[in-house]
């Protein structure tokens, strides 16, 4: 028996595994890490919702300066849609929150991803290009992280 190359090879196995463990819970603070960027980008969403259907009027002029204070009561019920929109984007990746399948989870989690970054990139164009960084950016940093869990 050659006890330098048994020595060795435990070395080696021992190396693996660890260094398949580090990779595990590097895994999974990756995993928290996204999960957690996706909790506030649900959060952010249901604030729009919350400013754009229930205060727009009274909230809305102090949020948005730029706007004449008289548009606002004229696009209440534009504001209002907009905002429903915003639930339904913050509601749908709450929902990936419940799901226990994770490719299924991660692939709901991408598709409203995808929506806010599409959203937000044509806001980004259409409208300011600071809804690249409020509503688009955090989505962008979000998905990518998803790709590595």
């Amino acid at each position: 028996m050659n006890f330098k190359k048994d020595i060795d090879h435990i070395k080696i196995g021992r190396f693996l595994i660890y260094s398949l463990l580090l990779i595990k819970i590097n895994l999974n603070y990756m995993y928290l890490i996204t999960r957690a960027l996706i909790a506030i980008i649900i959060a952010e969403h249901f604030y729009f919702l919350w400013l754009e259907m229930f205060v727009w009027t009274t909230r809305g002029p102090k949020v948005f300066t730029h706007i004449p204070a008289a548009l606002f009561k004229e696009t209440k019920t534009m504001a209002a849609n907009q905002g429903l929109y915003n639930g339904f984007l913050a509601a749908g990746l709450l929902w990936s929150f419940f799901i226990k399948d994770s490719n299924w989870q991660n692939n709901v989690s991408l598709f409203f991803l995808s929506c806010i970054i599409v959203a937000g990139l044509y806001g980004a164009y259409s409208v300011s290009k600071k809804i690249f960084f409020i509503q688009a950016l955090p989505a962008i940093m979000a998905m990518s992280l998803s790709f590595f869990i």
